[in-house]
């Protein structure tokens, strides 16, 4: 129990200081789906440091999980379909937000954006909601 959140520790404090990092010497938002959005908009001289994020971001992954090979009795779904549906309603979710929960509630509160602490409050709230109900359902143990 104690690994783990050293573990989270260690990884709260990496994004911290890379968003930071990111806004101190870049002036940019490290918000993935602004990126990503302004990464498909084609803007003249604004794509390079955007596809180099997402593959530093795909690459990371990949690193991750060639030094860490996934472990067959997980308990995870090794199906495509869950991850496809899950990703579209992020995707939705995503949209109907004005942006994602790691733009909002890292980037946006850290920049003290009232629009941000409101969605990040209505994610967590969200995400209570969600958990207290499929608890009752049994879905939860």
């Amino acid at each position: 129990m104690q690994q783990d959140w050293i573990n989270a520790l260690w990884g709260g404090s990496l994004i911290g200081i890379s968003v930071s990092l990111m806004l101190l010497l870049n002036g940019r938002v490290t918000g993935i789906s602004g990126i990503i959005s302004g990464m498909l908009s084609h803007k003249k001289g604004d794509t390079s440091w955007r596809l180099s994020f997402v593959a530093g971001l795909l690459g990371g992954g990949l690193a991750f999980r060639i030094l860490n090979p996934p472990n067959p009795h997980n308990g995870w779904s090794t199906e495509i379909w869950p991850l496809i549906v899950g990703g579209l309603l992020v995707g939705f979710g995503t949209l109907l937000g004005s942006g994602c929960t790691s733009g909002h509630g890292v980037c946006g509160i850290s920049r003290l954006s009232p629009r941000s602490m409101i969605a990040t409050l209505v994610f967590i709230l969200t995400g209570v909601f969600a958990v207290f109900i499929f608890k009752k359902l049994g879905v939860l143990n």
